[in-house]
């Protein structure tokens, strides 16, 4: 049959028995959505929303809900619902948006839990400890949500590390794919086996799904693997594995690579340091096994090519530090586990907070593992009963009541730590209204010096001579000689020179020699200062060199600037380097903060007419002057002429004697000396 070439027509009239197109009813889109306004941030608690959800409320408690779409655990578990894989019926599609609204929101955060859960309820305070505690006696011991079924618990574990995998990430903590979760449910106590869930490696730790998580049985055999294809299992298994082995209460490890606690493992710049120590941070209550007063000792490990390889050092770790809750593993990250995932990730979050306070209070000159003199309350219930020699007698240190703290940590005996001392730290203005302030050890690292500026000079040093006229060569010459000749034939550096002396044949080569005699030997002679602090400021000027100040040294100026108090340098370096040191820091020129420089011309730092012939320079008695330094021999030279000497604890100075501790104030920060009027 030929095809017409006419198109057929369509009629579009309606059928004489249609219903009107205004009878029509409009296609649904779940209950009530079609009276709905539209979400804007004007109208989130707009009052047809409120009514609708209170209309779904009242209709789910009186029973015009198909009573068989509730089950008995959403009318009487606490939390079941919304976070819980379970959607009441009330929340039908038109109520998904619900937290934009008032009534939906008051719904939330009232009734439904954020966190994905397969228990009930968690606690970290264990019973019994204080009046304050809750019922639980121990954290993991919610009544389950799953009613035995395995699927839904698997289901709901792998889900829940995907969430907390995105909160890590959120964090910082999982960044580039790093970090993990490990989580495991069942065992002896259940009846029934172990089943471990494992994050995966090598995947976006914000993007993970449930389905992207392996169930492991203890024996580390795959039971299930993701229902994504190609995923690798975790390289930090084994050590989920040596958590569980020696630590049969834990439930839930993770894995972070936290920068706050990858740069506490390098508080210590040797990095040899097994342990980091905190104590005396109300944050410790949060760790598990310590109060406020105790002494945290967190393990650090080194690091591997591959996380597998730690294992065994892990192993170590756990059995030396029971007590310890997590191990850092240096420029790497940190393991934390507990007895549920909430004690895990409660646990996580307290440690990253004790790690990031005590980065933070090493840059501030303080040291997070020394029990502080003053600033912990305590009762005196007696008071000085007799003066001797103008000082107070303390009472006796009273027991402090303190109550266990989590996981039932007993109270600390620390009445050592509450007996005062002979020494006060001075506070300026109200003792003294000039400070002279050593450099190395006091206001800069000992490691800027010793690491960057004292090799800087050593292998610079052919180049710089190479540019001095030969009259000017011999000057260097003669002053260093001049340095060596006041030292005692037989010390080491006169020794070095003598064994080399006969095969030097030019100035430059003399030079060269004496001043890695010198240098050797740390002798601090005025030709040798001189000649660095010449290479030193050719340093600074091509901008090799920045000076290094700790983070306290600033705030402090501004103190005594705003205060009237004078701030003076006097270091074995040279006024020329020192001014050159402080003229180029991170922060910029700071010279104008100083009322004056002083160096080795005024005399030896370890004599004790050095500090008087500087403070007759100043103008005023050695008693109105506090001398600030990290070593012992100066500042028993700056007492002896009258002086207020006050030692500073800085990370990597050399370590105080016991009479040093008994005879001088100590400071960890140059702001302790800040005070009233």
């Amino acid at each position: 049959m030929a095809e017409s070439n006419t198109k057929k027509s369509v009629s579009i009239d309606a059928p004489t028995n249609a219903p009107s197109r205004r009878m029509l009813r409009k296609r649904s889109m779940g209950p009530k959505q079609q009276s709905m306004a539209a979400f804007t941030p004007d109208n989130y608690s707009d009052d047809e929303d409120d009514k609708i959800f209170h209309e779904d409320s009242k209709n789910a408690i009186t029973g015009k809900i198909d009573e068989g779409q509730i089950t008995s655990s959403d009318k009487k578990e606490p939390g079941n619902g919304w976070t819980n894989g379970q959607i009441p019926p009330q929340f039908t599609p038109a109520m998904t948006l619900h937290p934009y609204t008032r009534s939906g929101r008051l719904s939330l955060y009232n009734h439904h839990r954020r966190w994905i859960n397969f228990q009930s309820s968690w606690s970290r305070i264990g019973a019994g400890a204080t009046e304050m505690d809750a019922v639980h006696t121990e954290s993991a011991s919610g009544a389950s949500l799953m009613t035995g079924c395995l699927i839904e618990e698997g289901k709901t574990v792998r889900a829940l590390i995907a969430q907390l995998c995105e909160c890590f990430f959120r964090a910082g903590w999982a960044t580039g794919t790093g970090g993990g979760v490990s989580i495991r449910v069942g065992g002896p106590k259940e009846n029934r086996p172990y089943r471990v869930f494992v994050a995966p490696s090598g995947v976006q730790k914000e993007d993970i799904v449930g389905d992207d998580v392996f169930e492991l049985n203890m024996d580390r055999d795959v039971v299930v693997p993701p229902k994504t294809p190609n995923m690798r299992l975790s390289a930090c298994t084994p050590l989920w594995y040596a958590v569980y082995k020696f630590k049969p209460s834990v439930r839930c490890v993770i894995h972070t690579h936290s920068m706050h606690a990858m740069m506490a493992t390098l508080l210590d710049p040797t990095e040899k340091c097994e342990v980091l120590r905190v104590t005396h941070l109300e944050m410790l209550k949060g760790v598990g096994n310590h109060s406020y007063d105790s002494m945290l000792e967190i393990p650090i490990i080194d690091n591997r090519p591959s996380e597998d390889l730690l294992a065994e050092q892990l192993e170590k770790a756990i059995l030396k530090y029971p007590k310890c809750n997590a191990v850092l593993v240096r420029r790497h990250g940190v393991y934390v586990w507990g007895d549920s995932w909430e004690q895990a990730k409660a646990q996580c979050e307290s440690f990253d907070y004790l790690f990031e306070s005590a980065v933070k209070m090493k840059g501030m000159g303080m040291e997070s593992g020394l029990v502080p003199k003053s600033g912990t309350f305590h009762n005196d219930e007696e008071k000085c009963a007799m003066e001797v020699n103008g000082e107070c007698d303390p009472p006796p240190a009273k027991r402090q009541k303190v109550a266990p703290a989590f996981n039932a940590a007993g109270a600390t005996n620390n009445d050592v730590d509450l007996e005062c001392t002979g020494t006060t730290i001075p506070l300026v203005p109200r003792d003294a209204k000039i400070l002279l302030l050593d450099i190395e050890g006091t206001t800069t690292s000992i490691s800027f010096v010793k690491d960057v500026l004292f090799p800087y000079v050593l292998s610079n040093l052919d180049t710089y001579l190479d540019g001095v006229e030969s009259q000017d060569l011999d000057k260097v010459k003669d002053a260093l000689g001049a340095d060596l000749a006041a030292l005692d034939e037989n010390h080491p550096s006169n020794v070095q020179v003598s064994k080399t002396k006969s095969k030097l044949d030019c100035a430059k080569a003399y030079v060269v020699c004496y001043v890695r005699a010198l240098m050797a030997h740390d002798v601090k002679a005025t030709g040798l200062k001189s000649l660095q602090g010449k290479m030193w400021k050719a340093g600074y000027a091509s901008g090799e060199l920045v000076g290094h100040l700790y983070s306290d040294f600033i705030p402090m100026l501004d103190w005594c600037k705003s205060n009237a108090v004078k701030v003076c340098i006097y270091s074995s370096g040279s006024i020329g380097a020192q001014k050159l040191l402080f003229g180029h820091t991170a922060e910029g020129d700071i010279t104008s903060y100083f009322g004056g420089h002083f160096d080795t011309t005024s005399g030896s730092k370890r004599e004790m007419e050095s500090y008087g012939t500087i403070a007759k320079a100043l103008g005023v008695e050695a008693k109105e002057v506090v001398f600030v330094s990290d070593l012992e021999a100066e500042l028993r030279a700056a007492k002896e002429a009258g002086m207020v000497a006050v030692a500073a604890a800085r990370p990597g100075n050399v370590p105080l004697s016991g009479e040093a501790k008994e005879d001088f104030p100590i400071v960890r920060s140059l702001l302790q000396l800040c005070g009233a009027d």
